[in-house]
């Protein structure tokens, strides 16, 4: 009998239950690691990672729950005889809108761990007194040392990101209510926290300054997700008649310097779902906080398919500064592709949109940015797939000013995007990547860079764009030879010169030649 799918299954011993025979990934042999190497431990992944699971395995180690675990990597090699007593810490239910609902919620949270662990804080005032007291009560009574285990610590600001006031105040109780770890020290047996962003320069942890982040440490890459192996074997026979190749360009590429994970909601409900392919773990979310921030910044979305950044901006996280790239990263919709050392030294990290899933999702949210026509999209979409697999793509012509005809004026003027010069190129650019195209923005070559150039099975595009400009774009690519780089690949070739008005927002010129056959 197969096992059955742990969708929205959180908590371990329900997981480990042999009459629900549910599917497990092991990760007891992380959470060994993680145990037996340090104390503090911070780690940051994207939303639906299962980050609540691995708390609860750590939970149920500490607290002895032996039966749950046999046939996994810890059973023989932890002492069950000796126990901990876990304060558990949640933020990842309900949205809290200002301050007084913050105070509310720590309280709630202090109240459920004071009937669990049987102690009072002998305080009326639920705050950073109580936890403090709350830590040494607890130390008292169990004569033994307290594990602390925090789930999303950053949601309250996370959910507010784009109020300011709401968020400072918001950082400054969560700042004030996590600093009494540090001052327990002499109580706590182990602590670990977890949320999407990271904590560097939130000004949350000036008291709590000895967390160690491993969120990109090798040896922990896998400690939320499945591994392309887990798919392999754990999922084996849920698989059977499906391609991996196909799954992994999907939902793979998660990358944290280890092997490279699937987010496990992707999964689960893909076979759920009868092994459809669907945006699962995008649906879930709303990016909408990305909008908002493009609205304030002047980033080439193109350029956020393979930007540079350095480990300083991935690690920034200021609330009244709040770095596009870091927050794209910190919450899923970018990822690592690689180190850039020179001389053994670490200068900075080339970023890439992890999967087909993100990426046809992410450019579908900046095409409504961009254009504002939620309702045509598809059928733009539609006429793009159909015209660039034709030999004649005078078609393409049509569909281009059909969909640029079809963006609201008033567009235009509300979006600052539309007034840089790669607008029109990014609207084209965010349509191709949409369907799935593999797309290359300032394709470098010998003799200049290419705006873009669309690699498809069977032939490549090479685009050039202006706008208001009388030189002829195809003119550029015949001059320069752009096409140069591709005449070893053994695909077609076709150049296309396209020229816009920025008075009529719309294409004026459209040329284009096959190069080879």
């Amino acid at each position: 009998m197969l096992k059955k799918l742990p969708l929205g299954v959180t908590t371990f011993a329900k997981m480990r239950d042999k009459k629900e025979n549910y599917l497990y990934v092991d990760k007891t042999e992380i959470a060994h690691n993680l145990i037996n190497n340090g104390i503090y431990y911070f780690l940051s992944r994207p939303r639906r990672f299962g980050k609540s699971l691995f708390l609860d395995t750590l939970s149920d180690i500490f607290l002895g729950k032996k039966e749950l675990f046999k046939g996994l990597y810890i059973y023989d090699k932890w002492d069950w005889e000796e126990k901990y007593p876990v304060i558990r810490i949640d933020f990842a239910k309900g949205k809290l809108r200002d301050s007084d609902d913050l105070k509310e919620k720590i309280q709630e949270i202090l109240e459920e761990n004071e009937k669990t662990l049987d102690v009072k804080c002998d305080n009326d005032i639920y705050d950073r007194k109580c936890f403090s007291t709350l830590i040494k009560n607890v130390y008292d009574k169990y004569n033994q040392k307290v594990v602390i285990l925090i789930d999303e610590y950053d949601k309250p600001i996370l959910d507010n990101i784009t109020n300011l006031d709401v968020v400072k105040d918001m950082r400054d109780g969560l700042g004030d209510f996590y600093s009494i770890i540090k001052g327990s020290d002499q109580y706590i047996k182990f602590v670990f926290m977890t949320g999407v962003s990271k904590f560097s320069k939130m000004n949350l942890f000036s008291g709590l300054n000895n967390l160690q982040d491993i969120t990109t440490m090798k040896k922990y890459s896998t400690i939320c997700g499945y591994t392309h192996n887990d798919i392999k074997t754990t999922f084996k026979e849920h698989l059977e008649d499906v391609d991996l190749d196909k799954l992994k360009e999907w939902y793979n590429g998660y990358n944290y310097f280890g092997d490279a994970v699937y987010n496990p909601y992707d999964i689960l409900l893909f076979i759920s779902n009868e092994c459809e392919y669907k945006n699962y773990w995008w649906s879930t979310g709303n990016p909408r906080f990305l909008i908002e921030k493009l609205k304030t910044s002047s980033y080439n979305i193109p350029q956020m398919e393979s930007i540079i950044t350095t480990s300083e901006t991935l690690d920034s996280f200021d609330i009244e500064y709040i770095d596009l790239v870091a927050l794209l990263w910190q919450t899923g919709y970018l990822t690592f592709d690689k180190k850039i050392i020179e001389d053994d030294e670490l200068l900075g990290y080339k970023m890439k949109i992890p999967n087909k899933e993100i990426q046809k999702s992410l450019n579908t949210l900046f095409i409504n940015y961009l254009t504002n026509q939620p309702t045509d999209i598809m059928t733009h979409q539609s006429g793009l797939r159909k015209f660039l697999k034709d030999d004649n793509l005078e078609n393409l012509k049509t569909t281009l000013t059909s969909l640029f005809a079809s963006i609201p004026y008033n567009n235009y003027v509300k979006n600052e995007l539309s007034h840089y010069e790669g607008y029109y190129a990014t609207v084209v650019f965010t349509y191709l990547v949409s369907l799935g195209f593999e797309c290359v923005t300032e394709d470098a070559t010998n003799k200049g860079r290419i705006d873009l150039t669309i690699k498809l099975p069977n032939r490549i595009v090479i685009i050039e764009f202006k706008v208001d400009i009388k030189e002829k774009a195809l003119k550029q690519i015949k001059e320069r030879k752009y096409y140069e780089k591709y005449m070893d690949d053994e695909r077609e070739i076709f150049i296309v010169g396209i020229c816009f008005s920025s008075e009529d927002k719309n294409i004026t010129e459209f040329e284009f030649e096959k190069i080879k056959r």
